[in-house]
């Protein structure tokens, strides 16, 4: 029998170069989706704005996404996220979103975990006593979003939803020439990030049982065509102004009770795990602006990668925009913490 004298010592970081320090990293996933958070070890980000630290870090850390995510520490669809201070007056904590080939402007699973992760690591005070819910105002480089983390004790318990930015939609039946598929109606809409929509029937596919090489082959095809084709604007950044990826779906636009099933390709042929929050909250703009969604009507849609369920629902509309409520990730797509990790 061990006595606490003669226990070994808690193991410490092997030596490693002093010139890259090691990141301390707590990893989280959302849906299957995963979110590595960094906790110590990044490197000041330097900048007056959160968009201007995003250009900073890209200019100037890249090598930290890329310790990050990449291989051997990441793979290819890992996802981190480094938490910044933020100019605005109500937020709790700046973000800055990391894929596989740079830098998005929203995420929406992350947001959903990072309202777990604030809470109970401490980033936010616990609610009064006796409250079911707290609100945590996380700063993304698309804007201020408010996350509400189900609670008992002062520690998350249960599903997390968000109020997002506002949504729109850009384009509709927009005809696109496809490589190897000919001309492909095509939509894209915002949700914090640009996207395009296209049902895979129209690419000879279906999202629910088709291999997802083929389905990520399809959409990257789509969202470089659609690159090539069409500009894309923002109202109100040029920073925003970017088509992140290609959704695709199973073409059950029509409100229903049941899931509708998509898969979202992002950045460098990336596949999200999740249902996608930020492209959630888009193909709801774009299923009320096309009328086959009312406000305050809840839909929800499934990953065809995992099988995990978001919903949501537009909550109000707006002159230019449709202000949008994505609700929780269900007991079906908890965010859940995995042991801290340290990656020198």
């Amino acid at each position: 029998m061990q006595t606490p004298e003669s226990r070994p010592a808690p193991p410490r970081l092997p030596p490693h170069d002093p010139g890259t320090p090691a990141l301390s990293v707590v990893d989280m996933h959302t849906g299957g989706e995963p979110l590595r958070i960094v906790l110590a070890g990044c490197p000041e980000v330097a900048g007056p704005t959160l968009l201007a630290k995003r250009r900073y870090m890209r200019q100037h850390l890249d090598h930290v996404r890329r310790r990050l995510v990449h291989e051997p520490r990441g793979h290819r669809d890992m996802y981190a996220a480094v938490l910044v201070p933020s100019e605005l007056p109500g937020a709790h904590l700046g973000v800055l979103f990391l894929h596989n080939e740079g830098y998005s402007s929203m995420c929406g699973h992350a947001v959903l975990a990072l309202g777990r992760f604030a809470l109970d690591f401490g980033l936010v005070a616990a609610p009064p006593a006796g409250a079911r819910e707290a609100r945590v105002h996380i700063h993304c480089p698309c804007g201020l979003v408010a996350a509400f983390v189900e609670c008992e004790g002062g520690r998350s318990l249960g599903p997390v939803r968000f109020h997002s930015v506002p949504a729109f939609v850009l384009a509709t039946d927009l005809l696109v020439d496809v490589p190897g598929h000919g001309k492909v109606v095509v939509d894209i809409a915002y949700g914090g990030a640009f996207y395009a929509f296209v049902s895979a029937e129209k690419l000879g596919l279906d999202v629910c049982s088709a291999k997802t090489r083929d389905l990520v082959d399809a959409a990257s095809t789509v969202t470089e065509a659609v690159k090539a084709q069409f500009k894309i604007t923002h109202p109100e950044s040029e920073d925003l102004a970017f088509l992140y990826g290609t959704i695709l779906t199973d073409g059950k636009d029509a409100y229903s009770e049941e899931p509708t099933t998509n898969l979202c390709v992002f950045a460098d042929a990336q596949v999200d795990r999740s249902p996608t929050g930020s492209g959630v909250t888009a193909r709801i703009a774009l299923q009320y602006h096309k009328g086959l969604l009312e406000l305050n009507q809840t839909r929800a849609f499934k990953s065809s990668a995992t099988g995990s369920v978001f919903t949501g629902k537009a909550v109000r509309a707006l002159s230019y925009y449709l202000h949008l409520f994505s609700c929780p990730a269900s007991l079906s797509c908890p965010s859940v913490y995995k042991p801290p990790a340290f990656y020198p």
